[in-house]
């Protein structure tokens, strides 16, 4: 299986940094959101996206995929070791990524999320890691009341360098004529499933699917960073291309480079 993939990234009207950055390629792709409130949130979720990308080769299975992402997670940690200002930054990360040995694994911590359109049913196929989702597993609020609780933005489990940063990954269960959707909370804060569904079924391509949730989003009044990433499952074997980056992950890097040229 190979996967054909779209994504939009948008700061949003109420942001001046785009703390989101995201990947995609016909071998994975992935969503990465700076926890609000830490410093550099930009670079933490840029460096997830960077290093575990960096040098793909593929993956055969679970442990493999999150030794990787562990050690992009280490890189973190460097940073923070070589500029203590930096301490506290960390990020989410949801991703799904082609199996060389067939499959696809999907890679979770923190609240964004990932979606599953098949045969016009729409699943969410991760669980939020925040204190509003803990919250409704005690029956304390409904899912209503979550978009809108005051504190829906704390999550409990994160990257930030440290050895034991809690981190899923699974057997995702994938067939060829699902359609995808990684994204930030700027999207699935103020879009309940009804509208991801419609977006999702109604769109011919990815590209559109993305735009259009990104639209949606920033129609209901989104005040965070928004990012969507679609993608199609397909069959053939996926292209071993670059991956392309959008969000942080296309703009620190770029600076960086930009700062030593």
């Amino acid at each position: 299986m190979r996967l054909i993939c779209a994504v939009v990234s948008d700061v949003g009207p109420h942001r001046r940094i785009n703390q989101d950055a995201a990947f995609v390629a016909p071998w994975g792709a992935a969503v990465a959101d700076g926890v609000g409130g830490g410093p550099a949130g930009d670079l933490a979720s840029a460096t997830i996206v960077h290093r575990m990308t960096a040098g793909w080769h593929g993956v055969d299975h679970v442990d493999e995929l999150a030794v990787r992402v562990r050690s992009a997670n280490w890189d973190l940690r460097a940073r923070v070791d070589s500029d203590p200002s930096l301490a506290g930054m960390a990020t989410t990360l949801t991703g799904l990524v082609v199996a060389r040995g067939g499959g696809m694994l999907l890679v979770h911590t923190g609240d964004s999320r990932a979606y599953r359109l098949r045969d016009g049913e729409l699943t969410r196929q991760t669980r939020d890691d925040s204190l509003v989702q803990a919250l409704i597993d005690q029956g304390v609020i409904g899912e209503a009341e979550a978009r809108s609780h005051p504190r829906r933005n704390i999550v409990t489990a994160s990257l930030a360098g440290a050895d034991d940063d809690r981190l899923w990954v699974i057997d995702a269960d994938v067939a060829q004529g699902d359609r995808w959707l990684l994204c930030s909370d700027g999207v699935s804060d103020y879009l309940p499933d009804s509208v991801i569904d419609s977006a999702l079924a109604s769109a011919t391509h990815p590209d559109d699917a993305a735009g259009a949730l990104v639209r949606l989003a920033m129609d209901a009044g989104s005040r965070d960073n928004i990012t969507a990433v679609v993608c199609d499952v397909a069959s053939g074997v996926p292209v071993a291309e670059p991956p392309r980056f959008a969000g942080a992950a296309a703009i620190v890097f770029d600076d960086a480079l930009e700062d030593t040229a």
